[in-house]
């Protein structure tokens, strides 16, 4: 008897402490972003960009699709016109950080010469705001990128993908995703494979 009324409280203190872990990983923002964006998988967006820029390569028909989900990745191919080119590649880690890759790929669905380039955030951020500073690889494979960041704002309303160039005097990069309303969903992007 008393070494069982020994073990329940150690065993209650567990699921206590359990329970406590749980709530504190909901409660994280870099999850709280991940959990809002998970609930548009499926779904494709029309967008434009930013107010002000003058981006004569970004022409046609702008479309984000949260094409699949999982716990740890996150995959949304963005079309620009008939350009099936590019995914955005999102990842989460043990400790809750997001990576953000650019895979970009022919149409015959081999890599481009520069691919899956990005970043990884340095802390848990906000539950509307990622933030992507560029990694050692990619300042290794594009040297004039080492100072890049890249971030996403996510609301109920929106989705934008930024890019700023620190040490460049290139305007920032904004496109917007209106998300009240879903699009057809796209054919697949090049390469694609589940």
């Amino acid at each position: 008897m008393r070494k069982s009324a020994f073990l329940l409280p150690g065993m209650l203190g567990a699921l206590m402490a359990g329970s406590v872990a749980m709530a504190d990983n909901a409660a994280i923002p870099s999850n709280q972003f991940w959990e809002q964006l998970q609930t548009h998988c499926g779904n494709a967006y029309a967008g434009k960009l930013g107010e002000g820029q003058d981006r004569p390569e970004f022409t046609g028909d702008l479309v984000m699709h949260v094409k699949t989900c999982s716990d740890t990745e996150i995959k949304i191919p963005f079309f620009v016109g008939e350009d099936l080119s590019r995914t955005w590649v999102l990842t989460k880690d043990e400790n809750n950080l997001i990576q953000l890759k650019h895979d970009h790929r022919h149409e015959d669905g081999s890599e481009e010469d520069i691919n899956l380039y990005g970043g990884k955030s340095t802390n848990v951020g906000h539950s509307n705001f990622q933030f992507f500073p560029a990694d050692p690889a990619t300042a290794a494979m594009i040297p004039d990128a080492s100072s890049n960041v890249w971030w996403i704002e996510l609301s109920n309303s929106e989705y934008s993908y930024n890019l700023n160039r620190l040490a460049s005097d290139r305007a920032p990069f904004r496109v917007e995703f209106d998300l009240t309303k879903p699009i057809d969903t796209p054919k697949d992007p090049w390469g694609w494979k589940e």
